[in-house]
């Protein structure tokens, strides 16, 4: 049994799986409004929700970020840590007028593209019995890095069987 799954960036990817094999995959996105730099936000539950509506058992949910000024990731999602974590970025790529991006565009972001950059705009979590197979204190979180507030989208691919 050939299985054919067509991506709009990927063109066309053909996999084989065995005849009892029941493949599934279940797309939704998430839309968010940000405060700008430094807002977090829990999609943990909004991941969770969009698993539990695609009726994937075993699979994998993949968490995207749209935008280059945008990140996710996971972490304990509480008070200290949601300043601890922009901190820390602002610490390691401080805003500032001083990047080449700012010399191209002059929009005061150059560092936002770089804390997003370092984060990354994706993460794959298991799912097992049908449920994020996440850590006691793990959250999946979404974080600003843009200077604006913005409204964003995640988008979530949930794969399995």
């Amino acid at each position: 049994m050939w299985l054919r799954i067509r991506a709009k960036t990927l063109g066309l990817l053909v996999l084989w799986f065995s005849p009892n094999f029941q493949a599934m995959v279940y797309q939704r996105e998430i839309n968010l409004s940000t405060n700008g730099h430094r807002d977090m936000h829990d999609i943990t539950p909004d991941v969770a929700r969009i698993i539990a509506e695609s009726g994937i058992k075993t699979g994998v949910a993949h968490v995207f970020a749209l935008g280059s000024t945008a990140a996710v990731g996971t972490i304990e999602f509480e008070p200290g840590l949601q300043r601890d974590l922009p901190e820390l970025l602002d610490k390691l790529i401080p805003p500032s007028r001083n990047y080449a991006h700012e010399q191209t565009w002059h929009d005061g972001n150059g560092h936002a593209h770089l804390q997003a950059t370092l984060l990354g705009p994706a993460l794959s979590v298991p799912i097992s019995n049908g449920r994020l197979a996440l850590g006691t204190w793990q959250q999946i979180f979404h974080i600003e890095c843009d200077v604006r507030p913005r409204r964003r989208t995640v988008v979530v691919t949930v794969s399995g069987e």
